[in-house]
């Protein structure tokens, strides 16, 4: 058992478990060791389970974890008897079957990989070695997206994150960046470059500390393309609505919100009132009246056709009012201003209310005529639906109206309507009399046809098939391919790595002498076997001889005792020889059962001896123990809840 404990111990270490090296069999394994290694197994074998690596400090989850990996194992095949006893109270045997069992359902790939015994030494080498590779081939990763990556440094020592000596927050400030200099095309004035050239301080000096400028170029970036995207969509959407050019849309759009907060400063002017009283108000108005009055002289846009028509007509209907007004103005030069300013908010106002009886004059209009535009469609969708009775109605008046025409002759033109319907009925006959003639080839045609289809459909759904058939297996042979070579170049690196002076004849003479040692086992057993055999042959034969000669001395020494004294004697003496005889031999045979029964008790008691009863007695009972203080630690905090 030690050379199968030997392949097993090297199957667990190379799959990764942590076995030390003086462990050299299964009974030096204890129940975390046991544990751990099968876990790793299944892991290995499944990638599905989830199951902890270690045993937890309850005994309840112990429990669960040991019947987990029983269904586990269960499910992967396994016959004999297995629960959680077997691996938290082990047994050496039913851990070597379990081991086995895990270590055959190995992957090949695992299973290639368990070629000699290795050390721990050389096992953590080639670990490090794998994972500087890993780490070679892997792409570059921030210390501060890392997980994990806080570690334990300094002096005095603290807790500090890998890379985070140079962090800082991140803080913007606002940047004033040159706008227009790569632009050639555009004209900008000598004062703002000479501003730009000579007076705007850099980048780097714009920003209050040092740390703060890569954070106040990445906003500054961020809000000017996030700007661009936000024009770029609503140029695309309203601005191409609009029929505007791009610059005039912008003077639109500038014009609409200097409106907007000029409304809304003057709103909140009206709202305060010891503030609208004061000088600060007075100069405020008059700062927005003038803003407003030179955003108005400002803003001249093309427009549309009727923009200009409307403007057009606004214009004369002014320059007649200013004219009316200049012609009243200079007619009463003698009145005073205040009368003049009179005048005109008279006038203003009466062209207000014009201005407004027109507008609801058209708005009048307007909903009268949407209502006749309605009731015109109304009464053309009338009118299309009595066109259409009308139709019918004399459709149906040109059907009665020859049917009435009819009347007077009717015999003659019922004779006529039969011999038509006769005529007519003959035609049906001969036309189909033709279908039929063509009417059979054209079906066998098309069941000829319909039938080469259908095999043409079948062979193609089979080729089909077979093409995706070949594509999966394709697939699979490229990615076995694959993982070929990537397992040749991880199996060249390691040759290249290892030492060329490694004796792999050590290792075939040993297995040539596990190989003669099971065949002088072999070899033993059956001389065994046949020197059992002769044994009892040799017996059977003595025996069968022993009763034969008994049988014929009975007959001759029974005939002459009945004439013979010495030969009664004799009789007697023989038939107690042979008594003691079968005594003699029954007392042989109950004795080589008694030793085979001793033999076999001392198995028992070696094999219960290594059970280690007593041992897993004593630790059920701890167990038990624990368990028990865990029910009274949860029913105190259910009381404690209640």
């Amino acid at each position: 058992m030690e050379e199968v404990d030997h392949i097993i111990i090297h199957s667990l270490r190379v799959i990764g478990c942590d076995i030390e090296e003086d462990v050299t069999n299964l009974k030096q394994f204890s129940t975390e060791l046991i544990v751990s290694a099968v876990i790793r197994c299944l892991k290995v074998i499944n990638s599905d389970v989830d199951l902890p690596n270690s045993l937890p400090g309850g005994m309840s989850a112990k429990f669960r974890i040991g019947t987990s990996m029983a269904a586990h194992i269960q499910e992967l095949g396994y016959r004999g008897e297995i629960g959680y006893q077997t691996f938290l109270y082990s047994n050496e045997q039913e851990i070597r079957r379990v081991l086995m069992f895990l270590v055959d359902k190995l992957p090949k790939e695992t299973a290639e990989a368990v070629e000699e015994v290795l050390g721990a030494s050389v096992l953590l080498q080639r670990t490090i070695a794998s994972t500087l590779a890993q780490q070679l081939n892997s792409v570059w990763t921030p210390p501060y997206l890392k997980q994990n990556s806080i570690t334990w440094r300094g002096s005095p020592p603290h807790w500090q994150r890998e890379g985070a000596s140079s962090l800082c927050k991140f803080h913007a400030s606002h940047l004033h960046i040159p706008q227009g200099m790569t632009d050639l095309k555009r004209k900008l004035p000598k004062a703002l470059r000479s501003y730009y050239s000579q007076s705007l301080p850099y980048v780097t000096n714009q920003t209050v500390h040092h740390n703060d400028t890569s954070s106040s170029v990445i906003e500054k970036m961020a809000s000017e393309i996030t700007a661009q995207q936000e024009w770029e969509n609503e140029w695309n959407q309203a601005g191409l609505a609009s029929r505007l050019s791009e610059q005039e849309y912008r003077e639109k759009k500038k014009n609409k919100i200097r409106k907007r907060v000029m409304d809304q400063l003057r709103q909140d002017v009206q709202r305060s009132g010891d503030f609208a009283a004061s000088r600060k108000a007075q100069d405020l108005q008059q700062m927005i009246d003038s803003i407003s009055s030179r955003a108005g002289s400002s803003t001249k846009t093309k427009g549309s056709r009727f923009t200009h028509t409307e403007q057009l007509i606004f214009a004369k209907d002014e320059e007649k009012t200013m004219s009316q007004m200049g012609g009243e103005s200079e007619v009463g030069q003698g009145h005073s201003e205040e009368e003049i300013q009179n005048q005109r908010d008279a006038e203003v106002e009466g062209l207000r209310e014009e201005v407004s009886g027109l507008v609801s004059r058209l708005e009048q209009m307007d909903l009268e005529m949407r209502k006749f535009t309605a009731s015109i469609q109304q009464m053309e969708e009338v009118v299309s639906t009595q066109g259409s009775t009308n139709a019918e109605k004399e459709e149906a008046y040109t059907v009665k109206k020859r049917t009435l025409d009819l009347l007077p002759d009717a015999e003659n033109n019922i004779a006529k309507l039969q011999s038509v319907v006769d005529g007519s009925a003959q035609r049906l006959v001969t036309l189909a009399n033709q279908w039929e003639k063509h009417r059979a080839p054209l079906i066998d045609q098309y069941r000829e046809l319909k039938d080469l289809s259908s095999k043409k459909e079948s062979e193609g759904e089979k080729k089909l098939e077979e093409i995706k058939a070949f594509r999966v297996r394709m697939k699979e042979v490229a990615d076995d391919a694959r993982h070929k070579d990537e397992h040749l170049k991880q199996l060249v690196a390691e040759y290249e790595r290892m030492t060329k002076d490694v004796n792999r004849s050590a290792y075939t003479q040993r297995i040539m002498e596990i190989v003669s040692n099971i065949k002088k086992q072999k070899d033993g057993i059956n001389t065994v076997l046949i020197d059992t055999r002769a044994v009892q042959k040799e017996i059977n034969q003595l025996t069968g001889k022993l009763d034969r000669t008994f049988t014929v001395t009975d007959e001759l020494i029974f005939r002459n005792a009945k004439k013979d004294e010495a030969a009664k004697k004799a009789y007697r003496h023989l038939a107690a020889l042979h008594e003691s005889c079968e005594l003699l031999i029954s007392t042989v045979e109950e004795t080589g059962v008694i030793m085979r029964e001793i033999r076999e008790l001392e198995d028992q008691i070696e094999n219960e001896s290594k059970n280690k009863v007593l041992s897993n007695l004593e630790k059920i009972t701890s167990d038990y123990q624990q368990m028990k203080k865990e029910n009274t630690a949860l029913m105190a905090k259910m009381k404690q809840r209640s």
